[in-house]
């Protein structure tokens, strides 16, 4: 079969882009990327600009406040795609028609490698928006620091925070997973819950829920939350291993089947998918003895004589 044209699979992005499955894997499941099965030229340019800015050792929980808080004040769609990036010390700036900005911060800067400082025009209507979110911003990444430093309580305090002012999806999701490693499931599902309104496309939001779920013993559920994370994105590979898992303790055996030979897809190297190909194969050899049994060649008795 031909490819389509300008299209690139998983490891034609891995081979181009120098990057290991676990980083790729990493970035989506941050929320930085979609996961996909195959990509277009425009997600190698976000990809390798993701990339450069890793490098730079800017964290992916900075990088998502950034993005979310350029898409509030410009209106871009993509800012990572639409404008240029560069770094200013722990945080992204983006450079757009002769202007460079922190959107964090809510500063423009003179863009030297524009050609010369300029000032960029903000509309008068946008401005108080643009301060809340550079509010909201500095909050969520005061709570990232404090939880990067092992200040636990200080980061569930600037979450809550956030979150008092916004629904912040990764905010919630942020404060779902500390709650969820501390094992208060309960508390962590309502958050999770809470990205998922806030930020209904959020593939995240939906496979973080559906492991709280899990943990709760609501196993339709947490199939279902799978579910919604895989049609968000088909190729989030976590997302197809634990609902293969959950589809398993169900007993729906050939739908798990689905799943396990998924994830041997997208994530097909290490000990996750050697276990994902041992199960799709013990499901496959169980199954063609049920077929066997179910359909007895014409002639064939199973009594005995």
């Amino acid at each position: 079969m031909l490819r389509r044209v300008n299209r690139y699979s998983r490891q034609d992005v891995l081979r181009i882009l120098r990057i290991s499955s676990r980083q790729l894997s990493a970035w989506e499941r941050s929320g930085l990327v979609a996961a996909a099965v195959d990509y277009g030229f425009e997600d190698l340019v976000q990809l390798r600009k993701l990339r450069d800015l890793r490098a730079e050792r800017i964290s992916a929980s900075s990088i998502r406040a950034s993005v979310s808080a350029m898409k509030a004040v410009s209106g871009m769609a993509n800012p990572l795609l639409e404008a240029g990036v560069t770094r200013r010390g722990p945080r992204v700036v983006f450079r757009h028609s002769g202007a460079a900005m922190d959107p964090v911060a809510l500063q423009f800067e003179f863009d030297f490698e524009a050609g010369g400082p300029r000032l960029a025009a903000v509309n008068e209507g946008a401005v108080p928006q643009a301060r809340r979110q550079s509010e909201i911003g500095a909050l969520f990444l005061e709570a990232v620091r404090c939880e990067e430093l092992g200040k636990t309580e200080e980061a569930i305090a600037l979450y809550e925070q956030t979150l008092a002012i916004e629904e912040h999806a990764p905010a919630a999701i942020n404060l779902g997973t500390i709650l969820y490693n501390q094992r208060h499931f309960h508390r962590a599902e309502q958050l999770y819950r809470r990205a998922t309104v806030a930020c209904p496309d959020y593939a995240l939001a939906y496979f973080d829920l559906g492991n709280a779920l899990d943990e709760l013993q609501r196993l339709p559920e947490a199939i279902g939350a799978y579910c919604a994370a895989i049609r968000l994105a088909p190729g989030y590979a976590d997302a197809h291993y634990n609902l293969a898992l959950a589809c398993e303790r169900s007993n729906e055996r050939r739908r798990a089947l689905r799943h396990w030979q998924a994830y041997a897809r997208l994530d097909p190297v290490g000990p996750w998918a050697n276990h994902a190909r041992l199960q799709a194969r013990k499901i496959l050899d169980r199954e063609e003895i049920t077929i066997a049994w179910r359909n007895p060649k014409p002639g064939f008795s199973r009594s005995r004589r």
